[in-house]
């Protein structure tokens, strides 16, 4: 212990200075002597009092120079060696260039032979970093000789590999041992970098048994989707906790910490190709055009605004009632996006009179409309509020688009619509049912966009999953056979833009949410991923499902069938028509009755207004015994 503290301690400076001058002074030596083969001629003898002091003095000035001697020895890097080595051909070469004027100038012979100045480079060169790569190797055999290592695998070849490897390695604390590096090429293979084997991903499994390996780092840069996904799950078959570097980009002042690589989120796992967007079409719409988005502090209306940013529009209108939120929308924007063209406004849909006022001064020629109550529970629980948002906001909002003749009015909508099962999703349905209506007399271009959960956004399953691991447990899960599809935001909003440009008007769009996943395997997974074991250090709950929930997610109604589109991700579901004249009735009259505490009227006219609303785990069942 003692002598790790001891090598723990900072070496001065002055230190490392002598011990540097000592070598060259051995070099130079050494060269004389492998020169002369160990036999120096006598008029070489008398000379090398002159030519050491004169070496000796020139290695210092440049040592001083190029600060050599600064770094910490035992945490050498390859920028200390790229140091030595310009510093020590800097004095060679300035050596050879006296040679060449004591030649021509002086005396006409050389002050150093050409041939010693070349071995004394060498020498020097090599001694000088061999000594420091020693004590950076004592050092880190003394630091862990004591210590139980786990062994871990490194996924990568590249810088960002290499990198990671020499910060794990430069740790105080370091506790692994690196048993090898993975590539999913054969270009590299049986060869080894910096003495760590390189071997193909093949070989992952044999690894994860041979070496009881307990982590795997991800660090290379460009690794897609699939193989991504697929190595994640090797790792967690195998109870392998997996690790992830950021990008280069992302390092602090160009370097990497520890404390950068964190564990691989759930959304690795659940992401899927990259989607392939129309651009051009996109741009078409959104260039130097004024975008009103409302809910724009939300999760999903925020990402709509950050994916806007890159089509270059006159200007963005952020309107949210959520104060906090949207400042901090705000400061994205400027700090991270560096974009400038946008209005914070602060207002609530349901506000007639303020949204008025914003599209009358501002004149936006595309809404996207996403604000709205999403929590199904919470709506449950409060159907007048989810009547006055989401169906009376929509109509607010595209009564206006349509009188003030606005290209385009976008409305996120959501799986939850189809064959609605609790009030939040029969409130979406119904907003649906009156912008598709309000289509057929309007020269506004009023557009729907139907998906299901998008990973981490507000009310997401993910979220609150990682506040209970954290916690240490239990995690809960209503039901061992709920399904959901899940899409992460950045997608979701990308296909909201593909479909807003592609939409002539009274389309339902419904997006390929890929398989639809089991929560209670999520959750699992989640578990393995921050490197804990189920049942000893964590358990699941089940907790019964909530009002108004259902197992299984639909896209399309058992009536409706879809339409495909250019776009393969995108399709059309074929829905029943409404006239306007009707649907308006229905909704002022529904409307009307929020004003009333009387939440069963307010669910009957809503059930009157979609017949396939049927309620689950609810008291508004009653209500559907007696309609039939």
């Amino acid at each position: 212990m003692n002598q790790i503290n001891l090598l723990r301690k900072n070496t001065p400076s002055w230190v490392i200075l002598l011990i540097d001058t000592f070598i060259v002074l051995f070099s130079i030596i050494l060269a004389y002597m492998l020169r002369f083969n160990f036999s120096i001629p006598e008029t070489d003898l008398q000379s090398l009092k002159y030519v050491i002091p004169t070496v000796i003095i020139a290695r210092i000035i440049s040592f001083i120079i190029g600060k050599t001697y600064s770094g910490i020895v035992r945490f050498t890097s390859t920028e200390d060696a790229e140091r030595i080595f310009i510093t020590i051909l800097s004095g060679s070469v300035l050596f050879a260039l006296y040679n060449v004027v004591s030649y021509y100038f002086i005396n006409a012979t050389f002050f150093i032979p050409f041939s010693i100045i070349i071995i004394d480079f060498i020498s020097s060169i090599f001694v000088l970093i061999a000594f420091r790569m020693f004590v950076k190797f004592i050092y880190y055999e003394l630091n862990t000789a004591n210590k139980e290592k786990n062994n871990i695998v490194i996924y990568g070849t590249g810088e960002t590999a290499l990198a990671t490897k020499r910060t794990l390695e430069s740790d105080h604390e370091f506790k692994y041992k690196i048993v090898a590096l993975i590539d999913n090429t054969n270009r590299n293979k049986g060869k080894k970098l910096e003495g760590i084997s390189i071997l193909h991903v093949d070989r992952l499994e044999y690894l994860f048994t041979k070496h009881s390996v307990s982590k795997l780092i991800i660090a290379k840069k460009h690794l897609g989707k699939t193989r991504k996904k697929d190595v994640i799950e090797i790792c967690l078959n195998h109870n392998v906790e997996v690790l992830d570097v950021p990008p280069i980009e992302n390092w602090i002042n160009g370097e990497l910490s520890l404390n950068q690589i964190k564990t691989v989120k759930i959304e690795d796992l659940l992401e899927r190709s990259p989607i392939k967007l129309d651009v051009k079409e996109i741009g078409n719409i959104i260039l130097n055009s004024t975008v009103l988005v409302t809910g724009a502090a939300g999760s999903i209306g925020s990402e709509i605004v950050r994916q806007l940013t890159s089509f270059n529009p006159k200007s963005i209108i952020l309107f949210d009632k959520a104060e906090s939120e949207l400042y901090d929308l705000e400061l994205e924007l400027l700090e991270q996006w560096n974009f400038k063209n946008y209005e914070a406004v602060i207002g609530n849909v349901t506000d007639k009179s303020r949204v008025e006022e914003i599209i009358s001064k501002f004149k936006p020629s595309i809404v996207f409309h996403a604000a709205a109550y999403k929590h199904v529970p919470m709506m449950e629980n409060n159907p007048s509020e989810a009547i006055k948002t989401n169906v009376y906001g929509t109509k607010v909002v595209a009564d206006l688009a349509n009188k003030y003749n606005i290209v385009k009015f976008v409305m996120i909508s959501t799986d939850k619509a189809v064959n609605p099962t609790n009030i939040m999703g029969a409130s979406k349905r119904i907003a649906e049912i009156y912008i598709q209506s309000l289509n057929q007399c309007s020269e506004t271009a009023f557009i729907t966009t139907r998906f299901g959960n998008v990973l981490g956004s507000n009310g997401s399953v993910i979220p609150r999953f990682k506040k209970q691991i954290e916690a240490g447990g239990p995690v809960t899960i209503t039901h061992p056979e709920i399904t959901r599809f899940f899409m992460t935001i950045p997608e979701a909003c990308q296909l909201v833009l593909e479909a807003g440009a592609m939409g002539k008007g009274g389309e339902v769009y419904i997006f390929d949410m890929g398989r639809p996943v089991k929560i209670v395997d999520l959750a699992k997974k989640m578990i393995k991923l921050s490197g804990l074991t189920l049942g000893t250090d964590i358990k699941i709950e089940f907790t019964g499902l909530r009002p108004g929930e259902k197992l299984y997610e639909e896209l399309l109604n058992i009536n409706e069938n879809n339409l495909p589109t250019h776009h393969k991700k995108i399709m059309i579901a074929k829905v029943a028509e409404y006239k306007h004249d009707d649907v308006n009735i229905d909704v002022e009259e529904l409307v009307s009755l929020t004003k009333s505490p009387d939440c069963i009227e307010i669910v009957r006219k809503m059930k009157n207004i979609v017949p396939e609303f049927k309620s689950k785990n609810s008291v508004y069942e009653a209500l559907d015994v007696k309609n039939e």
